[in-house]
């Protein structure tokens, strides 16, 4: 799927440790970033098993390469250490030879060495589609908007300036936070106030994967320091957390108040992510100081395709952080609607699709025959004179494929023929390049305005773009319509009709076509996504260095632009997340997550199903939106919440096949698999408590029980009756099937048996839900928890 230039996508981290054996790299030997995981409890060969203090960990970490580089070639073995990590991970990051590489994981204490992997990177009206309101009931209320929480938002920095960090009103940072405003170029400690509360930059892998000179770096515009040079950063932390703005909008378009889902959160950035991407080792150092700066969320918009969870470095960094109290908040990838694309599958993670909202951005294309195609834009609007004469709409002359190639139906820079587009209507194919990319490219060959037609794999997707000329998308049936005119008139022609905002008149949310979706590849027995949130045509903060196209072109200026992609997601949900802990402080990670999920909604705005605009605009399963769409109101007082303590994840590790080693290199703690499952054996057997129910049923296996604790965070003397919708062709029977609660606090468990005699026809899942109604005068809490039963061969 094609996506916005500006929008970077981070692939995970991995950790690697170097052996104590000297094997120094030749001249001839290339060198590159690896990250070394140690064992903590490990020396590297003096014999002593005691882990350092965290001011002796970079004495420790040299000593590794201290014995891994050859001294008569190297002279400073330190200059090859580009990081020591000290919080979410034991380890560091250095520049090897494949040589040293090598001989560092032969090494005693050594746990992994792995190369270095870049990765990419996955407003005026959300906030108000969320339910978020000032009724003294509401969210932001019960909250206090936020305040007292710190969310650390890893991206590409932030645009300090942007009146979306103004910090009127906000108290001082709280005293626990311990963070750094970091100088740099064009930033320093005065850019950092009450709401921007710190900013640090992490280039050193960037630097040393991809060497640029100085010439080269100004002709980027990237800057060496906390400040955005690409917008994605400053758009996605005011997301979270902007200011209150009044009169904000993209040039004139989605006129309104902009906001972020928590308005009294403090933020934090960290800059990990650069011009050609993000590298696991910034990324995992910019959690390292993250979590130990005192952040309450990290935001991570950052993903990839999935890969096993030892691999990973972003769910090896969250663990420790989840551990440590911190909610980490992570988008599922734009790699939709493919099956099974889902990325950050760690279960101790939020993982967010995106979805859509009730605003629209029409602007029509009328054909020469009368017929009218609906398409959407920002790049024009009533009033602007581009494409009006005489007070009406420019008809224009329609032309695609100029020349006949493939190049030129996706309008690639160069293809165009310039006598051929000049003052024309371009038809362009979506594909290959970014979409404001196609716009420009017909710009420059003199073209008067661009059509751009989703592909089949695009279907209906609705993601407006700020073009640098007159444009409009259309979905796949109207492209199909389009191009069927075009061929069989011999001067076809027609008129872009723009319509300004709209509000209220379609469906809305649905599930994006380019949202990732599960099942998980690495984990069938958690559900992922998690859930939904806005991620379609998201407005918000930009930085004064881009036009709102992103294009360096585009010479106009904006504080805000429209960007679309569960990298908008995410964020909401990292502002829920901040509502919900300043509204509980005590709470765990694992409750702050179940509150979002088991609160979400299944139902649109019309009270019927969410439908999923990647499957043919039918019903949404659990695959694609998990447990629904977000809604804060209700995320803030739960009723009930399913908690999870960090050794339960590493014993659902052992439940998944994992060896000792792979659950090291994730949790960084020992476990004896055989013992731990023996023993939940030995108490009937082990589950993680988890808000989704996901059971696969492998080698014809054909039933599955399960448990789950409930903790009472409602009133007390409540009581709650169970209610199953069984997915088709199986049977669910919960015991006890009601659950009462006498004080605040108190647990109840209940078991939750699957019986499935065989697959529904044609289909290797079914989905149900499960939900605990609070009963009496009291019940207003409903505790959903989406079922997904899958045959696995």
């Amino acid at each position: 799927m094609d996506v916005p230039r500006v929008v970077l996508v981070c692939h995970s981290l991995f950790w690697l440790l170097l052996p104590a054996v000297v094997l120094g790299a030749t001249a001839e030997e290339t060198m590159q970033t690896y990250i070394v995981q140690l064992h903590p409890h490990h020396d590297g060969g003096s014999g002593e098993a005691t882990l350092p203090a965290s001011n002796s960990k970079v004495d420790w970490h040299l000593s590794f390469l201290e014995r891994s580089v050859a001294w008569e070639q190297e002279k400073r073995p330190a200059s090859r250490l580009l990081y020591s990590y000290h919080t979410v991970f034991d380890g560091f990051a250095a520049q090897l030879s494949d040589g040293e590489a090598a001989a560092l994981r032969a090494l005693p204490g050594v746990a992994s060495v792995r190369a270095d992997r870049r990765v990419e990177l996955h407003t005026t009206y959300s906030y108000r589609f969320l339910g978020l309101g000032f009724c003294p009931t509401g969210a932001w209320a019960r909250s206090g908007y936020g305040r007292g929480t710190i969310i650390g938002v890893l991206d590409t920095g932030v645009w300090p300036e942007s009146p979306s960090f103004d910090d009127r009103g906000m108290p001082p940072a709280p005293v626990r936070w311990s963070g750094a405003c970091q100088g740099g170029e064009h930033f320093n400690a005065s850019n950092c106030n009450r709401k921007l509360i710190g900013a640090r930059f992490y280039s050193k892998g960037h630097r040393a994967n991809y060497p640029t000179n100085p010439s080269e770096a100004a002709a980027l515009l990237e800057y060496v320091s906390p400040r955005d040079a690409h917008g994605h950063g400053t758009h996605t932390a005011s997301t979270a957390a902007g200011a209150a703005v009044a009169g904000a909008s993209v040039l004139g378009a989605g006129l309104g108040e902009a906001r972020g889902v928590a308005p009294g959160a403090h933020v934090a950035a960290y800059k990990v992510c650069w011009f050609n991407g993000c590298y696991s080792s910034d990324i995992l150092a910019g959690m390292d100081d993250a979590v130990r700066d005192g952040v309450d969320v990290l935001s991570l918009s950052l993903g990839g395709f999935p890969i096993p969870l030892f691999e990973d470095s972003i769910a090896i960094g969250s663990f420790r952080a989840t551990a440590r109290g911190v909610s980490v908040v992570c988008a599922a990838g734009n790699n939709g609607p493919a099956r099974s694309s889902v990325a950050n599958e760690a279960p101790w993670v939020l993982t967010v699709g995106a979805a859509t909202m009730d605003r629209r951005f029409p602007a029509y294309v009328r054909l020469g025959d009368g017929r009218v195609l609906y398409g959407e834009s920002m790049s024009m609007y009533p009033g602007e004179t581009g494409l009006k004469k005489g007070g009406k709409d420019l008809e224009l002359e329609l032309v695609y494929a100029v020349g006949g190639t493939r190049e030129s139906e996706y309008c690639l820079k160069g293809s165009l023929d310039k006598a051929a587009v000049a003052g024309k209507m371009v038809v362009c194919d979506r594909g290959i390049t970014g979409r404001a990319d196609k716009g420009e490219a017909v710009k420059e060959a003199g073209g008067a305005a661009m059509v751009l037609t989703n592909s089949e794999i695009n279907r209906q997707e609705d993601s407006v773009d700020v073009h640098v000329l007159p444009a409009t998308l259309i979905g796949y049936r109207e492209a199909v319509e389009l191009k069927k005119y075009i061929s069989s008139t011999p001067r076809p022609v027609a008129r872009i009709v723009f319509g300004g905002t709209r509000i209220g008149r379609a469906r809305a949310p649905a599930v994006a076509v380019f949202s990732a979706r599960g099942p998980s590849l690495t984990n069938p027995s958690v559900l992922k996504p998690d859930v939904v949130a806005p991620g379609v045509n998201i407005i918000a903060a930009w930085p004064g260095n881009l036009g709102p196209s992103g294009l360096e072109s585009d010479a106009r200026r904006s504080n805000f632009t429209v960007l679309s992609g569960t990298s908008m997601a995410a964020p909401h949900v990292s502002g829920i997340a901040a509502l919900i802990r300043s509204a509980h402080p005590s709470w765990s990670p694992a409750m702050v997550r179940s509150a979002i999920m088991t609160t979400a909604d299944i139902i649109d705005r019309q009270g019927k199903a969410i439908m999923d605009g990647g499957g043919g605009g039918g019903r949404a399963s659990v695959f694609a939106m998990g447990a629904g769409h977000v809604s804060p109101a209700r995320a803030v007082d739960p009723g009930l919440v399913y908690d999870i303590q960090p050794a339960d994840y590493v014993t659902h590790l052992c439940t998944l096949g994992y060896s000792h080693m792979e659950i090291f290199k994730i949790t960084h703690t020992g476990v004896n698999c055989s013992a731990a499952l023996h023993e939940d054996r030995n108490r009937g057997f082990f589950s993680l408590n988890y808000p989704s129910i996901a059971v696969a049923l492998r080698n014809g296996a054909r039933s599955a029980v399960l448990r789950r604790t409930v903790t009472n965070v409602g009133a007390p003397n409540s009581t709650y009756a169970v209610q199953v919708s069984a997915p088709p062709g199986v049977k669910v029977t919960v015991a006890p099937m009601t659950l009462s609660f006498v004080e605040f606090g108190e647990q109840r468990s209940f078991q939750v048996t699957v019986d499935a005699p065989s697959p529904p026809a044609a289909k290797d899942s079914a989905e149900g839900y499960l939900v605990w109604k609070q009963s009496g005068g009291q019940g207003r809490h409903v505790v959903r928890s989406p079922i997904a039963v899958t045959w696995v061969e």
